[in-house]
């Protein structure tokens, strides 16, 4: 199989979007200009069904390896996903079971196919990493920590957060890093990708491949999608964009971002150039309107995951429900009885029943245009459930 050396192409992948490359990125150019196959993984621990627009960005960057004829891996964390990575977290995570995890990661495949191709000549790969980690002994585990101190697991930011708060730290949490550096170890890889939140967790890798296999592991970290107060938009700080959305969710959720992040959004989320997008920077300081940069935006990142034809009705839809107040009359339905809570799951506007008391405590639904306080309120046939200013279905 042929690996494409084009200088061009492998600049842009070192670079657009890229935080730091260990050891050197100039190591790693030598190395794929040599014409070097390589074997490079990301992975995600399957904590929620889908995966989203911060996922995406580690995917399109797998896709960028792949395109140049590299061997790519999707792991997913189905052992380490049941303890959770503990990075940014200020509490322990709820303990998720196995059947939970496999539950949510069921379409990570279907949704990753959106940006990764799992077939023809350079197929992408999927593994489990409970396929390893499962059989460790308490032997096996003693002879991995004892390439770790104390003194440098406890670094970790969070770990250290949480002991000035005087809150717990679970021994599980303190040895995910050990799990996830391990997976490199068992599949063998010449590169993790990772978001630059991960780099302490993929440099655990990199020294246990160094230990274990006398191998230089590379770890490329890669920019953050942030807000505007620089929290990491994902599934616990909110502002998630889902692979699962719908046109009209997606465009909705991009108009509704804060100005100060379509720039980092144009550079990281799409594939406008960058000598485009560094006018667009021109021009938002030129006074143009940030809206219509949004709705170009927005166009783009859903023409990415639907087509361009499904964008410009998504941005008709938009124009016809958000601007002129309309509800659109196209809105889906769901055949489902019982309380607001059981049809926000059915109707998969809320992954899990917690998340649909958080939803309505934070009074995000609607039923019929009025806001939803009591749980416990039985949907009527024909109701109309909203949540937030963006999704429209209709209960029958």
């Amino acid at each position: 199989m042929s690996i494409s050396r084009d200088p061009q192409k492998i600049h842009e992948l070192l670079t657009r979007g890229v935080a730091e490359i260990y050891p050197t990125k100039e190591a790693l150019e030598k190395l794929l200009l040599s014409g070097k196959r390589m074997r490079l993984y990301m992975g995600v621990d399957p904590t929620s069904p889908y995966l989203h627009i911060g996922h995406a960005l580690q995917l399109r960057k797998l896709r960028q390896f792949q395109d140049l004829g590299h061997e790519v891996i999707l792991l997913i964390g189905s052992f380490t996903g049941m303890i959770g990575d503990p990075t940014d977290k200020t509490a322990a995570r709820k303990r998720l079971t196995r059947a939970e995890v496999m539950t949510n990661a069921k379409t990570y495949k279907k949704q990753a196919s959106k940006i990764l191709s799992f077939t023809g000549t350079h197929a992408a790969k999927m593994m489990f990493n409970d396929k390893w980690l499962s059989r460790f002994t308490f032997a096996d585990v003693l002879d991995l920590a004892g390439h770790f101190t104390i003194q440098q697991l406890i670094q970790r930011d969070m770990f250290q957060r949480r002991l000035q708060e005087d809150k717990p730290i679970s021994l599980p949490e303190f040895l995910y890093p050990l799990m996830q550096g391990y997976d490199s170890v068992a599949m063998d890889v010449d590169l993790e990708i990772g978001g630059s939140d991960q780099t302490f967790n993929m440099l655990v890798g990199r020294t246990l491949m160094k230990a274990l296999k006398n191998k230089e592991k590379f770890v490329m970290t890669l920019k953050l999608l942030t807000n505007d107060e620089g929290k990491k938009m994902s599934k616990s700080e909110g502002g998630c964009i889902a692979l699962s959305d719908t046109p009209e969710e997606m465009f909705g959720k991009i108009m509704a971002m804060d100005d100060s992040v379509i720039i980092p959004y144009f550079e990281l989320a799409t594939d406008v150039p960058v000598n485009e997008i560094e006018k667009l920077q021109k021009a938002m300081k030129g006074g143009v309107n940030p809206r219509d940069l949004k709705a170009r935006l927005a166009r783009t990142v859903v023409a990415l995951y639907h087509s361009a034809a499904v964008a410009d009705k998504a941005a008709a839809h938009f124009v016809r429900v958000f601007q002129a107040k309309e509800k659109p009359s196209d809105m889906p339905t769901v055949k489902a009885r019982g309380t607001i809570v059981d049809v926000l799951v059915v109707a998969k506007i809320a992954a899990s029943k917690t998340d649909a008391r958080r939803l309505i405590a934070q009074g995000g639904v609607k039923v019929d245009d009025v806001v939803v306080t009591d749980v416990e309120m039985t949907v009527k046939h024909g109701s109309v459930i909203q949540k937030g200013k963006r999704y429209f279905v209709r209960a029958i």
